[in-house]
C-alpha cells in the first residue's frame, strides 16, 4: 500500500492584470524618486467619457484604496481601481517619446475603438478573467 503525503501543491502565480515596458517602468520609477516617498505607487483606472466612451486614467496613489489590484512589476508598484479591472486584464502599459512629447500608452486587448484625437477609447471587460 503506498502512502501519500497531503504537501501543499506550490501555488501558480497570478497572472498581472497590467504589465509594464522596460520604458513605462523606468518613467514610473523616475516619477516616483521625485515625489521623494509621499506617493506609495501609481493609481491606474478608466472613467467614462470622450467621443468614445472612456478614458484611461494615471494619478499618484498616497495610500493603496480597500479594493484596489496592486500590481508590481518590475519594481514598481501600480494600483488598479476596483471598476477598472476588468477593463485593464490583459494590457500592456509603455512610454513612448515622440518628436512632439512623451506619454504613456495603454496596449489594450480588451480595446474595441479609439477616437481620432486619440484621447478616449471604447473598452469592452475581459471575457474570461480564469
Amino acid at each position: 500500500m503506498q502512502t501519500t503525503t497531503n504537501t501543499p501543491k506550490p501555488r501558480r502565480e497570478r497572472p498581472k492584470a497590467v504589465k509594464l515596458t522596460d520604458a513605462a517602468a523606468t518613467r514610473i520609477r523616475d516619477i516616483m524618486a521625485d515625489a521623494q516617498g509621499k506617493y506609495q505607487g501609481v493609481r491606474v483606472g478608466v472613467t467614462n467619457g470622450g467621443c468614445a466612451g472612456m478614458s484611461y486614467t494615471m494619478d499618484y496613489a498616497e495610500a493603496i484604496g480597500p479594493l484596489d489590484e496592486v500590481v508590481e512589476d518590475k519594481g514598481v508598484k501600480i494600483f488598479i481601481e476596483p471598476k477598472a479591472i476588468l477593463f485593464l486584464i490583459g494590457t500592456e502599459m509603455d512610454f513612448v517619446r515622440e518628436k512632439l512629447g512623451a506619454r504613456f500608452v495603454f496596449n489594450n486587448p480588451n480595446q474595441t475603438a479609439a477616437c481620432g484625437c486619440g484621447e478616449s477609447v471604447s473598452i469592452k471587460p475581459a471575457a474570461d478573467v480564469h
